[in-house]
């Protein structure tokens, strides 16, 4: 017999709101967060998502939307999904929730999305000391294709993918997550160099009432704002899963996820159609709307067995990704690499993350000499299918990171040749992405040598 269509378990209406929703959206992790829906193992199951922000990012020609955006009330999140067997048993904490990513795409008459830099003094972004200032792109999607008419000469095919999917925190892994985070916003400036280097402020972000969404739980009640007050943000993925952006979680994968509530209680949004490794614009995905077509598994007792704690509790596991079959299939790569030396030519030990920095700041600097503007470099290789390596952490004191960029996606070839870099109108890229003014104070990082 052939399968049955899939059972749609939470729809969205895109004429609404997030908190307007037949099933209610949450922005936020926590326990006591009622389920939404129910699925059994076995059952092929639709989830309809808005994009990350809820619709604040709109198709229009500026970039005003993204500087002004509430980040306080992202991501918003379809579920929780309370998941049992099919003898109506849930799954329990010390379980794994297999999750099966069986379909994927943009919902229909929903075919955009956009990619952005935040404000330096409103999220930021991993480059935000060199890229202080809002800058928006808008992609239009042709089947498996992406072209934005803000960054012209590119086109190439989307990796689909959910940023999040997560299962529900236990209340004392909630209190994990809390105490050293605020552990690391109070001490982190005085202690760890890495948060002079990147200049992302803040260093963590803290449970907050404001632009709080919390599913079923009804606002302005004293239940409201208890859990209001300890719920986790979205922001970084976490033991839980969570917002782990990887580019190749896309048709075939599946993820083994860690349970620590009945039911599991299982979350997912943050719809992209593509990405490159790292997200380093921040917003930095083709951001979308969504939906995925799932199916469900449960292990029992499978935290035990498959997922070794690294920490002080046995709660300080990770998931197990398996990436799918389906993967865009490009044979030739520009690979720049970096090394843990920063901007300023200070040495740091083994560290990675600067090398990348570095890395993305080269490719950045080469592919403006062939007509395009850097924001618009920065927001390509935040969204294209880029490939980010850690190439070696064993010989000090550099580490060496690699960002591998698919030459096929442009309509120029941009490997260096004999002779000056060509001009003329053919390359020369305009118009260029949306982009507002930076009216902050804080200091720009400038690369003398770079160029202008």
């Amino acid at each position: 017999m052939a399968p049955t269509t899939p059972r749609l378990v939470v729809p969205i209406d895109l004429k609404k709101k997030p908190w307007e929703q037949k099933l209610p959206l949450h922005n936020r992790w926590h326990p006591d967060i009622p389920a939404v829906s129910e699925v059994k193992t076995g059952e092929v199951f639709r989830v309809e998502m808005v994009d990350w922000t809820g619709g604040a990012i709109g198709d229009n020609d500026a970039a005003s939307d993204v500087k002004y955006l509430d980040l306080s009330v992202v991501h918003y999140l379809s579920g929780p999904i309370r998941v049992v067997d099919v003898d109506g048993v849930p799954a329990m904490p010390g379980d794994i929730l297999v999750v099966e990513i069986l379909n994927l795409g943009p919902l229909p008459g929903d075919e955009w999305g956009f990619t952005a830099i935040f404000d330096r003094e409103n999220g930021g972004g991993f480059l935000t000391d060199h890229f202080p200032s809002a800058a928006k792109a808008i992609w239009y999607f042709e089947g498996i294709y992406a072209s934005s008419p803000q960054i012209p000469g590119v086109r190439f095919p989307g990796l689909t993918h959910p940023g999040i999917v997560g299962t529900a925190p236990s209340k004392e892994l909630l209190d994990i997550w809390n105490k050293r985070e605020q552990h690391l916003e109070e001490n982190g400036l005085n202690s760890y160099k890495l948060c002079e280097v990147l200049h992302t402020r803040p260093l963590a972000n803290l449970p907050s009432s404001k632009g709080c969404l919390l599913g079923k739980v009804e606002g302005s009640t004293p239940e409201w704002e208890k859990i209001a007050k300890e719920a986790a943000r979205t922001i970084p993925g976490r033991e839980n899963g969570g917002n782990c952006d990887i580019k190749n979680l896309s048709r075939g994968s599946k993820v083994y996820l860690p349970v620590f509530v009945e039911g599991a209680n299982l979350s997912t949004g943050d719809m992209h159609f593509s990405q490159g490794d790292g997200e380093v614009a921040f917003c930095g995905a083709i951001e979308m709307s969504g939906f995925l077509e799932l199916k469900c598994d449960i292990i029992r007792g499978g935290m035990k067995e498959y997922l070794t704690p690294m920490g002080p509790s046995p709660l300080h596991v990770n998931p197990i990704f398996e990436i799918g079959p389906m993967e865009p299939n490009f044979s030739e790569w520009l690979v720049f690499e970096g090394i843990s030396v920063d901007e300023s030519g200070r040495q740091h030990f083994l560290d990675a993350t600067v090398a990348y920095k570095r890395a993305v700041l080269n490719a950045i600097d080469y592919l403006s000499k062939f007509g395009y503007s850097k924001e618009q470099v920065y927001l390509l290789l935040s969204c294209c299918p880029c490939e980010g390596r850690l190439a070696s952490i064993v010989d000090s004191p550099n580490a060496v990171a690699t960002l591998s960029i698919p030459i096929a996606i442009f309509d120029q070839d941009i490997r260096p040749k004999t002779g000056k870099v060509p001009v003329g109108p053919k390359i020369v890229k305009k118009p260029d992405v949306f982009k507002c003014t930076y009216d902050g104070s804080l200091p720009i990082t400038r690369n003398p040598a770079a160029t202008a």
